[in-house]
């Protein structure tokens, strides 16, 4: 991996979208490790967020995302959890089971932004792994 250095003196890791959700995956693991299922949602955020940003990635969280349609322009149409790097877009759930509405958010959340990737994350489930869907368009 390279570095690139920001305007502000600021120094990140060049991630491929592949490395970067891999990233945020594992540190999704370590915030599920530590604090198990069955807290909310915000709660998880939060946490991932930390963990996001001490590895030094730029995080925006609840992104607003303004719905288009024809000349009207929905500033408060919807939220997005969390973007990473400005290319991944992670999507949090505390749902016993993530459903096709879940996926279709996401799918939604991708289209309007024009960002490529997103993650969906159960926090519910026993095992992380079993909760963690990687979309891309």
């Amino acid at each position: 991996m390279s570095s690139i250095t920001r305007s502000n003196g600021a120094t990140e890791k060049n991630l491929l979208d592949a490395d970067l959700t891999n990233l945020i995956i594992g540190r999704a693991i370590e915030v599920h490790n530590h604090l198990g299922p069955g807290l909310l949602e915000s709660v998880y955020e939060t946490c991932l967020v930390h963990e996001l940003t001490t590895a030094g990635l730029s995080v925006e969280r609840q992104k607003l995302l303004p719905v288009r349609y024809k000349s009207l322009s929905l500033q408060d149409g919807l939220r997005i959890d969390v973007l990473v790097e400005g290319r991944v877009i992670v999507e949090l759930k505390c749902v016993e089971k993530l459903m096709p509405v879940h996926d279709a958010q996401l799918y939604t959340y991708l289209k309007l932004s024009g960002v490529k990737t997103g993650l969906l994350i159960n926090f519910f489930t026993k095992v992380l792994r079993d909760g963690i869907k990687r979309i891309v368009c």
